[in-house]
């Protein structure tokens, strides 16, 4: 089922996004589901002038634990073939440089948009030696639709059903965030919208995950060196995703 979208279709809240059927987003949600381990804070050695203000603010607000990557290496996500693997196998624990970003879920608009945006990215990063490694919400055939409507790497994507990897990263969730933060407006920007458009040409609800809770979690982007955290980004809200020209420049350091 293909989507489509015009000006009078998107809002901030993303909520009347015309489809068929029309979404319900979910109201009852566990108190249980709202909370997220508590982490070590640390400042990042970041460069301030390598990152634009807004990147700074944010990634220094998602700083973690220098045992991060040791608390990830275990987490199971799944390939889109449904084979389970463990985080640290993702990328070479010693000196392997990856972006690692965490869609939504795999029925988000927004992420369709992140998601063409890191394709188009891909052959940058492996230039530059740098791995693309790109989570979503939901089940593994969650992740073949949008791998295959998009279209986008499989060898890139996986899936994490259960949030795992969301919640150990303290990334954040619940109802505000979704659809009322102030930091999804950016999306209805004239460049943005362009870019949204152009990614749900093939969109389809069905990748949208079957426990519907998953949809008011929000995603973010992080940048490793082996096991050392160089760059977190936790999204404020729907669409808020990290400049990538920051990623780059990240990366580039490295």
């Amino acid at each position: 089922m293909a989507i489509s979208i015009s000006s009078s279709t998107v809002t901030p809240s993303f909520s009347h996004i015309s489809s068929t059927p029309s979404f319900q987003s979910p109201l009852s949600i566990s108190s249980q589901s709202l909370l997220s381990p508590t982490t070590t804070i640390r400042s990042l050695n970041i460069t301030p002038n390598k990152i634009n203000r807004t990147a700074a603010a944010v990634s220094s607000t998602a700083t973690y634990s220098p045992e991060v990557t040791n608390i990830l290496g275990d987490v199971n996500i799944f390939t889109p073939s449904g084979d389970p693997v463990t985080f640290n196998d993702l990328w070479d624990q010693s000196e392997g440089i990856a972006v690692v970003a965490l869609l939504r879920h795999f029925g988000c608009p927004c992420c369709w948009e992140l998601a063409s945006t890191l394709k188009e990215a891909k052959a940058r990063l492996e230039s530059d030696g740098v791995k693309l490694i790109a989570i979503g919400i939901g089940e593994p055939k969650k992740a073949r639709i949008l791998a295959e409507r998009l279209p986008f790497p499989l060898e890139n994507l996986y899936a994490d059903p259960e949030r795992k990897a969301y919640n150990l990263l303290g990334l954040y969730y619940g109802i505000g965030r979704t659809f009322f933060n102030p930091a999804s407006a950016k999306v209805l920007s004239r460049s943005r919208f362009e870019a949204l458009k152009e990614a749900v040409k093939n969109y389809t609800i069905e990748a949208t995950p079957d426990d519907r809770a998953s949809v008011l979690q929000q995603g973010g982007m992080f940048v490793f060196k082996g096991k050392e955290l160089l760059y977190a980004w936790k999204d404020e809200g729907t669409g808020d995703h990290a400049p990538l020209d920051d990623t780059f420049n990240i990366c580039c350091n490295a």
